[in-house]
Formats: C-alpha cells, structure tokens, sequence
C-alpha cells in the first residue's frame, strides 16, 4: 500500500508537468502490485497464490522499468529514482522469496 502511495504521488507530479503516457504505464503497474499481493492473501489455493504472487512481481519489475525511465528522460530526479527503485527492488526481493517458499512448500 505504502509503494502505491508513492506510485501515486509521482503520477500526480508527473501529470503536473504535462507527461501522461509514462505517467499512465507506471500508475497502472506501480498500484497493481500490491493489488495482486492482496489479492493472493484470499487465493483459493497454493498455485493461485503463486500465480498473484508472480503477476506483482512482473508488474514490480515493469515499474522498474518506468522508473528508470523517468529517471533517464530527466522527469524524474536521481534521488527520486534512487528512493523508488530501493523501494521497488526491495518488493521484488520479497515477492522472488515468499513465490520460491511457496513453491518449496508444494513439494
């Protein structure tokens, strides 16, 4: 929730300075990741809350990717990108580790 919040943030200082296509991608992927995380709290098994746990961490790596870039088309500034990304590497960190013990649990 807390990444969403920024994601959300950045999309309204991003819309402020005229940048839609970009500002649009990352709001969608940025928000959807911790959609995806909670909706695999209620998964109806363990390969459904795999496979939600693996849809948060693509649109996870997909807001990496925006991200940078921001960052590299200069809408963004380096300690804004530094900050963000740390936040989102730290996600996807987590979501590679909780999908390989769940994956772990299955066998």
């Amino acid at each position: 929730m807390d990444f969403a919040v920024l994601i959300i943030n950045l999309v309204k200082s991003l819309k402020e300075k005229r940048e839609s296509i970009i500002s649009n991608q990352i709001g969608r992927s940025g928000t959807s990741v911790g959609a995806n995380i909670r909706e695999a709290q209620y998964a109806h098994g363990r390969a459904d809350f795999i496979a939600k746990l693996q849809i948060a961490l693509k649109e996870a790596n997909e807001t990496g990717y925006w991200l940078e870039l921001l960052f590299k088309t200069n809408y963004i500034t380096e300690a804004e990108y530094n900050s963000l990304e740390s936040a989102c590497k730290s996600i996807r960190i987590m979501l590679i580790s909780s999908i390989n013990t769940a994956k772990e649990n299955i066998k």
